[in-house]
């Protein structure tokens, strides 16, 4: 008699089997190759010890990299012209610094004319009285050189040893510091040197290794880079603006301004405010506050009724010339692309939270945070839409021309590099690009 088949119904845990099989396969772990998992150690441990490095130069390496981002549009023009690679970054260097150099010798050429006038003028007439009274010191002090002239035993007497001393710390701290702000602009000129030299090395071997061609990740290094080089660059930009306001408020200034009050050199010392706008948390206040006491001084010793003027001065330095430029004109030629609250916050917060080089590390945080929720965050929550619909990183948001009211996209005429014919700064779009020659 044959056996009757009897079919047995599912069961939840039938119907489920599959899923626990798929999982099952997922968390298996095979042999492990103990030659591999020790190079992972090794890696892990050399990543460390690289960032630890960088941590500890995290000023210098984000100032570096704030001076390739501005270095880097003119090297790519000189470099049409100049085939050698290294020949092209030094005459980018060169051209880079040779403008601050040009404003630092006219600054003391300037400053030596007018000493020269001094000296020439009666000015030191109206000093008699006031140094009168401290002849006797200096006859006083004649005594004791001619006693110690006499018996040169007498030195023993005198104190020499605390002042001395103090003279001595004084200066090995001055010599400390010009020797390690040295150090740190060797380091940013050596970095900046080799990212302009090899980039494209770089960043071959960064496609290379972990990036897939027309990826997600290509397309956030990508966007990263042009932020940066907006960002960074607006930096010269707003220090231009600056100058250029600050020599225009100055003059028009100088009209007003008593005989005793005038602003020495107007449009130069405009030239220098925007310089000074570079530097990070003191900013213009380095030259506006000098010069404010210098007329502060003057008018105070040859006219008091002159007073209001630096007063005005400084009030309008801040305002006009400090705070329009930092706070609006600043955002909007630094982030063109991004968000200008964001900006803004990013500039503001940078000094306060992380020192003199929060301003261009703040930036950068901002830079990589924001473009990775952009890009890289949808793709983690849904990578099989954004990829059948091609549209999570292939294209930037579009949105209203300001001038004519047109859609297009938000940048682009500056997203991909000669793209359009013109080489913006951004990073190669191609996978491939050939060894440039003569290194």
């Amino acid at each position: 008699m044959a056996e009757e088949h009897t079919e047995t119904p599912p069961t939840a845990n039938s119907v489920a089997e599959p899923s626990v099989r798929r999982i099952t396969a997922t968390v298996e772990w095979g042999p492990i190759d103990r030659a591999r998992a020790a190079l992972w150690v090794v890696a892990v441990v050399l990543l460390l010890g690289l960032l630890y490095v960088g941590w500890r130069y995290v000023g210098t390496l984000v100032m570096g990299v704030f001076v390739y981002y501005v270095a880097r549009p003119v090297f790519r023009r000189i470099n049409t012209r100049i085939e050698r690679r290294t020949v092209a970054v030094g005459v980018t260097l060169l051209a880079v610094a040779l403008p601050l150099l040009v404003v630092v010798g006219w600054a003391v050429v300037i400053l030596a004319e007018a000493f020269g006038d001094l000296l020439g003028s009666d000015a030191f007439a109206d000093l008699e009285g006031f140094v009168g009274s401290y002849a006797d010191l200096l006859v006083g002090l004649e005594a004791v050189v001619d006693e110690v002239l006499t018996n040169p035993r007498s030195l023993a007497d005198l104190e020499f040893g605390p002042l001395l001393n103090d003279l001595l710390g004084s200066l090995l701290a001055w010599v400390g510091t010009v020797f390690d702000v040295g150090i740190h602009g060797f380091i940013v000129l050596i970095l900046v040197f080799y990212l302009l030299r090899d980039d494209y090395r770089l960043a071959r071997w960064s496609r290379a290794t972990f990036v897939d061609a027309d990826g997600v990740l290509e397309s956030y290094f990508a966007t990263v880079d042009r932020d940066l080089h907006n960002v960074y660059f607006g930096n010269i930009l707003n220090a231009l603006m600056t100058g250029l306001l600050a020599a225009v408020v100055y003059t028009v200034l100088n009209f007003f301004a008593p005989s005793v009050t005038r602003i020495p050199e107007a449009a130069f010392l405009g030239l220098l405010v925007g310089v000074a706008s570079l530097v990070p948390v003191i900013g213009i206040k380095l030259v506006t506050w000098p010069v404010g006491a210098s007329l502060l001084g003057r008018a105070l010793w040859l006219d008091p009724e002159a007073v209001w003027f630096p007063v005005v001065f400084l009030l309008v330095s801040f305002v006009v010339v400090d705070y329009i430029p930092d706070q609006l004109l600043r955002p909007y030629v630094s982030g063109r692309t991004l968000h200008v609250g964001a900006v803004m916050l990013a500039y503001t917060l940078g000094p306060l939270l992380f020192g003199w080089y929060g301003i261009f590390l703040a930036p950068l945080l901002f830079v990589v945070v924001f473009e990775f929720g952009r890009l890289v965050f949808p793709w983690l929550l849904a990578p099989e839409r954004l990829e059948a619909s091609h549209s999570g990183w292939d294209e930037r948001p579009t949105g209203p021309d300001p001038e004519t009211g047109d859609s297009r996209p938000v940048n682009s005429t500056e997203d991909v590099d000669l793209a359009d014919g013109v080489d913006d700064g951004g990073l190669s779009t191609t996978t491939e690009s050939a060894d440039p020659t003569g290194e």
